[in-house]
């Protein structure tokens, strides 16, 4: 039985609780939150967890087997270095830090203590991505041409990070896991709008070695909560709507076919090809669920998470150029192994 230590029970934290605690092979054995309502209301709903204010005594205590860090981005290093260093699996919110360097050295430190590092990129583990992940892995869309997204909704405003970190950051993981292929530079723009606060209207574009191309457009100051993404391919399409109750994932045999018409490039004919739509059934595992006994697995058996800290790392390295970019009027910025450069 792997016995977790939860910190932070503000927005995602009752989610981690819960599934944590609904799961077999785990039990959480404590949650820390600096606001003690939020305790008061975990204490009701699940007595037997004890509580806290003072995230150190979830470090020190020798019956926690893994830490869950569910707190603001600029705390997830300090925490989770804490964490590891007190010998702990830990799962952390995404992204896995603030900045590349951090991440790099949780990386590090998790390897040198033989421990699993985790992180919490969510719509990983859902049925539709796994789902469009087997699709294109299959080569049943031919060849990808262009991966377009829309994250949009009124809120939640962030304080230490803007909505390419907050938002955009699920988009690039479904890229990372699902496409074949990742980011060489990316382009981005964005605004905020509150005084005072981070920019909270974004639109990145991203370029990879080949023809592909992926644009992702978040925002936390719509009217409309959108989840559309647009996967075109050579032989088919995927309209992937996470807000639609069944038919989330719709495969449509639409495309175009070139046809020459003589020697000359301005002869070349396009034509449209439209066949059927198909909705595949995906099964209704919860995504944290999922994610939640795969994080058991590797605790237990000693593997890999799919969503592992070099996962987290590229992820922010992603944000990182495109932040930079955003700052420099959308100028064109290289994702490199390293630090991001200006091209």
């Amino acid at each position: 039985m792997i016995r977790i230590g939860v910190i932070g029970y503000g927005y995602w934290g009752p989610n981690l609780v819960r599934n944590f605690m609904e799961a077999p092979g785990s039990t959480v054995a404590a949650v820390c939150d600096l606001r003690p309502e939020r305790l008061s209301h975990l204490h009701i709903r699940y007595p037997s967890i004890r509580t806290s204010s003072n995230c150190q005594q979830l470090f020190a205590d020798p019956g926690i087997d893994a830490i869950a860090i569910a707190t603001p981005v600029s705390s997830h290093f300090d925490l989770a270095m804490a964490a590891l260093r007190a010998d702990k699996h830990v799962l952390v919110e995404k992204p896995i830090a603030a900045n590349s360097e951090e991440a790099i050295k949780l990386i590090e430190e998790a390897a040198r203590r033989k421990r699993v590092l985790m992180v919490d990129h969510t719509f990983v583990y859902t049925s539709a991505v796994r789902k469009i992940r087997e699709l294109i892995t299959s080569n049943a869309l031919g060849e990808i041409y262009y991966y377009d997204a829309v994250r949009v909704n009124l809120g939640l405003f962030q304080h230490d990070v803007n909505v390419i970190w907050d938002l955009a950051i699920h988009d690039l993981s479904i890229m990372d896991y699902a496409l074949p292929y990742r980011a060489v530079a990316v382009s981005a723009t964005g605004i905020s709008n509150i005084p005072g606060q981070p920019e909270n209207v974004a639109y990145i574009t991203l370029f990879f070695p080949n023809t592909q191309i992926a644009h992702v457009h978040v925002n936390w100051l719509t009217p409309v909560k959108v989840r559309h993404t647009l996967i075109g391919g050579s032989e088919k399409m995927i309209l992937y709507d996470d807000l639609e109750p069944s038919e989330k994932v719709k495969i449509y045999d639409k495309g175009v076919s070139l046809s020459q018409n003589g020697d000359a490039v301005y002869e070349m004919l396009v034509s449209y090809r439209s066949g059927d739509m198909l909705a595949p059934r995906l099964d209704t595992t919860e995504a944290l669920q999922r994610e939640v006994l795969h994080f058991i697995d590797c605790v237990e058996n000693g593997k890999h998470p799919e969503t592992d800290g070099q996962a987290g790392l590229r992820m922010v390295r992603i944000a990182e150029a495109a932040e930079r970019s955003l700052r420099a009027r959308g100028e064109l910025v290289e994702i490199l192994r390293g630090a991001a450069v200006t091209c």
